[in-house]
């Protein structure tokens, strides 16, 4: 398995390009960075780790943009995978997006992984004029809108939700494939719509029962016809016993998403110092 970190973004402590840095040197695979435009102050929908209106973490008002983030982070590392747990592609206009990611992976030579959520705060999601009701439609078209542009030298597309005639875009990825990945709770409809649209999962803060959905994505992935093994990264709310691991190593996790403190640099390079010799890498 591998190791990937997660740093919850905020205008204060280090800065994702500080961390994205101690992380390839202290031998991790990825960096990974949320996103949200904004919070609405009065909002109808539950955060699912409260199940109210509250938020956990006051950091959900003053997060980064995550492609700024990350582009910071080109210029100071070259194999660390620069990633979005998760980020809200339903929020931005998807020509655009497709651009910014392009670019991105463009410049950091291949390094881009796209990790994308639903939303679950539909009250912000309304503020960018995206039903509720429709998200998954809105995302899954987005996708495809953005694959579209990524890979053919004239792309079009017509949806519900996106429309654009034949255009030149580029530059195109390096990769040919930008990898997708949902950050959702795995239930079946989840996991069906990875199977159908993605090439993997996070998991939330809070999911339980990690093994079961596994297995269940696993066989959802097969009667799909997709060839190979889904990628799964696990975001560890909890430190794991090294049995969780070997459990999660052998069931077919990929990777191990570990949060970053809420602190200052020297605090947080010292903890990926510490974190990376408890782990071996």
């Amino acid at each position: 398995m591998r190791h990937g970190i997660v740093l919850f973004t905020s205008d204060r402590g280090i800065t994702p390009a500080a961390a994205a840095k101690a992380a390839e040197e202290n031998g991790f695979h990825s960096c990974y960075v949320p996103e949200h435009t904004h919070i609405p102050v009065k909002r109808q929908a539950a955060h699912p780790g409260t199940g109210d209106a509250s938020l956990p973490d006051d950091r959900y008002m003053r997060t980064l943009d995550p492609w700024v983030s990350l582009a910071s982070a080109v210029p100071v590392t070259s194999t660390i995978r620069l990633a979005t747990a998760v980020a809200l592609p339903a929020e931005s206009d998807p020509i655009t997006l497709a651009k910014t990611i392009a670019t991105l992976d463009h410049l950091s030579g291949g390094r881009v992984t796209l990790g994308a959520g639903f939303g679950w705060n539909t009250d912000e999601l309304a503020d960018h004029n995206v039903p509720a009701g429709k998200r998954r439609t809105v995302l899954r078209e987005y996708v495809e809108a953005m694959r579209a542009l990524w890979t053919e030298d004239q792309a079009s597309y017509s949806g519900e939700f996106v429309s654009f005639g034949p255009s030149w875009a580029w530059p195109k990825p390096v990769q040919p494939h930008i990898p997708l990945l949902i950050g959702a709770g795995g239930g079946p409809k989840t996991l069906a719509w990875i199977a159908a649209h993605a090439d993997g999962w996070i998991t939330t803060p809070t999911e339980r029962d990690i093994l079961p959905k596994v297995a269940a994505l696993q066989t959802a992935w097969a009667d799909a016809g997709r060839a190979g093994r889904p990628e799964i990264s696990v975001l560890a709310a909890r430190r794991p016993s090294p049995e969780d691991m070997a459990a999660w190593d052998e069931a077919g996790v990929t990777e191990i998403l570990w949060g970053l403190p809420d602190k200052s640099e020297d605090e947080v390079i010292a903890f990926l110092a510490r974190h990376a010799g408890r782990l071996g890498l």
